[in-house]
This record gives C-alpha cells, sequence and structure tokens, in this order.
C-alpha cells in the first residue's frame, strides 16, 4: 500500500505542479497530497468504514484540538507581549506575517542570518515562558 500511494502521490504532484501556488515547503504539499490519498484509498477499500463513525469522530477532534490551539495561542501570545524587541518584532513578522528572513534583516538593516538568530531566541524565550 505504501508504494501505491507514493507512486499515486508523485503523479498527482507533477500533474498538478502548475497548480502549487508556493505557499508552503513542497514536502509539505507533498504529504497533503499522499495523506488525501491514503484516506482515498481507504475509504474506497472500506477500510475506514467498520463501524465506526469517522466524520463524528474527526468533528470531536477537530473541536478538541480548535480549543487547545485557541488557549496555546494565547498563552503564545502573552508571552510575545511580554518580549522584548527585537525579538518580538522579528518573531510577529516570522510567524504572523510570513516574511523571510532575508526580507526581516533588511527592515532591521541586517543580515538573513541576524533575523533567523533573532527569531530562534525569540521561540526559545517564548517556550521557555510557556513552560
Amino acid at each position: 500500500m505504501a508504494e501505491e500511494i507514493t507512486q499515486e502521490t508523485f503523479y498527482k504532484a507533477l500533474s498538478s505542479l502548475d497548480r502549487f501556488d508556493g505557499k508552503c515547503k513542497v514536502i509539505v504539499w507533498l504529504c497533503q497530497i499522499a495523506k488525501n490519498t491514503y484516506i482515498s484509498m481507504c475509504r474506497k477499500d472500506k477500510f475506514l468504514d467498520r463501524n465506526v463513525n469517522t466524520e463524528m469522530l474527526t468533528a470531536q477532534y477537530d473541536l478538541e484540538q480548535r480549543y487547545a490551539d485557541q488557549e496555546t495561542a494565547f498563552a503564545i501570545h502573552k508571552a510575545l507581549h511580554n518580549l522584548d524587541e527585537p525579538y518580538k518584532e522579528v518573531f510577529s513578522l516570522r510567524a504572523f506575517g510570513e516574511l523571510p528572513f532575508r526580507q526581516i534583516g533588511e527592515l532591521f538593516g541586517k543580515t538573513e542570518t541576524w533575523a533567523r538568530v533573532t527569531y530562534h531566541r525569540a521561540r526559545l524565550k517564548i517556550k521557555e515562558e510557556l513552560e
């Protein structure tokens, strides 16, 4: 089954390469295609329909996950609020503004490496605050 999923994933990726918008990494895009391919194969083979209502389980999990994500997001925002500059701004530009490190460095008149290091230090500070 793994070989079939791999082959189908790459076939789908190559046939729809022109629709890849570049908003995520290629590996993330391929994993999403593989996951959807796996789910489709399972449904086709009735693997997922064995006396389990997968839609209900998925909905319940999604609700719990959204609640946990909201709590986590708020905790991260609180920790971010307490960060000193430039950590706060660099983290916000990268995490929320989705700017590449090169552009963040340019904004501050620094290098891409500086932006990368500053972002990772901010992440560590937030992580410490959350623990």
